[in-house]
């Protein structure tokens, strides 16, 4: 379990990572403590877990992914909008955001959820971004929480557009090499740095032997997607170097 003194230390590092500086840093503290910290210690020796942060940091996060869709789409009907809405602030698209700031490595959590890789759980990541919102909200204000989520919700929004849901990217690479090459991607670290309690993996995705992508992240499932991510641009511009399965035709299917 990340050591109370260190959490705090790495506080003003999350700062910099969400691109807002706190007037306050006790409302980002307590955005980045879960409820089952508190509950193993004694009730996070006075400290208060993220729940009524997460309240509402979901109740900003609607208002201001609705207020955008009305202003992108002036011309689409309540329906449309409510379903591109709800592609927005799934759990999964919450979590994927959170993933992408690195959010999980900075939560206070309890020793159960630690064991049980709770800093990588969709539901523990997606209520903690709805806590920072509301910190950023209370903090500095609709303006500033505005701010932050059109920026890191951009790509988001974009999938959403296109029908979309928040992307897979290994899952995504993994059914391309399995229909089209008879083969699946294979990850690997490639390196790794920083203190234990904040290790950054650069991964390496190879199909058949060769390096397709590469990425970087607080989790080496975050690094995985991210490689995953660069391997599908690429092979989506370079198709032709990837040669079919022996004796296939790689549009064939047999």
């Amino acid at each position: 379990m990340l050591p109370r003194s260190q959490w705090i230390q790495n506080l003003p590092v999350l700062e910099e990572r969400l691109g807002y500086r706190f007037a306050s840093l006790e409302r980002l503290e307590e955005a980045t403590i879960h409820k089952s910290f508190t509950n193993e210690t004694k009730k996070g020796g006075g400290r208060r877990d993220n729940e009524r942060l997460e309240f509402l940091g979901d109740t900003i996060l609607g208002l201001v992914v609705a207020e955008n869709l009305m202003r992108l789409w002036p011309d689409s009907p309540e329906g449309v909008l409510s379903k591109l809405k709800g592609r927005i602030v799934s759990e999964p698209s919450l979590a994927l955001v959170a993933r992408n700031l690195g959010l999980g490595s900075y939560l206070l959590i309890g020793r159960g959820e630690e064991m049980t890789q709770g800093r990588e759980k969709n539901s523990i990541l997606s209520d903690a971004l709805e806590a920072v919102i509301a910190a950023i909200y209370q903090d500095g204000g609709l303006e500033a929480a505005r701010s932050f989520i059109l920026r890191e919700f951009r790509e988001i929004f974009e999938s959403a557009s296109r029908g979309e849901t928040a992307a897979d990217y290994k899952t995504l690479l993994q059914e391309y090499c399995q229909r089209e090459l008879d083969t699946l991607p294979q990850y690997a670290i490639v390196g790794q740095s920083g203190p234990d309690h904040q290790k950054v993996f650069d991964v390496a995705v190879r199909i058949r032997e060769r390096v397709w992508g590469e990425g970087q992240g607080h989790s080496k499932k975050e690094a995985e997607q991210k490689a995953a991510k660069s391997a599908l641009e690429r092979i989506a511009q370079t198709t032709t170097d990837l040669p079919p399965p022996s004796g296939r035709s790689k549009r064939s299917g047999g």
